[in-house]
């Protein structure tokens, strides 16, 4: 199918395409890094964790040719850690975070992971309100987490394996639906 300049399907969805990120994808990746976080990644910490790949997983969204957002997680015997996610500014309020977040916990079922969590900006309200539709609910703060002194909340979701999650997941996804059409490649 042919996508438009701006990204949609002839019924008039978002075609996202996500699939892992690659090495040559970091050009891309640390533009929306500088644009989105006041503490960005370097290349070489981007490198490193593309390096792991038993225990690390990072994907990238494409709209058309364009890399629009990225999210990676790292993987602990039954756990996965959501190390990052951002969505290019200009792409923000398009539904890709949640593209991603849905991506980020099939890609931790299907690593085995039984539970997910992550550390998210106490102020970052719409970033929150992102993780509680997937389940996730705050379970401490870490002072001082980021580098300016700013405090994180911790947020976990437990039990992504079992079939009430799958249900709440399903939900997800039927709400995306009408409004993106997701391809997810391996």
């Amino acid at each position: 199918m042919t996508v438009p300049p701006d990204g949609t399907t002839p019924d008039g969805r978002l075609k996202v395409v996500v699939a892992p990120m690659r090495t040559h994808d970091l050009k891309a990746v640390l533009r929306i890094e500088n644009e989105v976080f006041d503490e960005p990644w370097s290349r070489r910490l981007f490198e490193e964790e593309l390096a792991q790949r038993t225990s690390r997983a990072y994907r990238a969204a494409w709209v058309g040719n364009d890399l629009v957002g990225y999210a990676g997680q790292m993987s602990v015997d039954d756990e996965a850690h959501v190390n990052n996610i951002a969505i290019a500014p200009a792409w923000t309020g398009r539904r890709i975070g949640t593209v991603l977040m849905t991506d980020l916990v099939r890609t931790a079922l299907a690593r085995g992971a039984a539970h997910l969590t992550l550390e998210v900006a106490v102020g970052n309200e719409p970033a929150q309100a992102l993780y509680r539709r997937f389940g996730m609910a705050p379970v401490g703060v870490r002072p001082n987490y980021y580098a300016e002194g700013g405090d994180a909340l911790v947020m976990w979701v437990r039990d992504i394996d079992t079939g009430i999650y799958a249900e709440r997941l399903a939900a997800i996804e039927s709400l995306l639906v009408p409004v993106v059409d997701v391809e997810r490649r391996e």
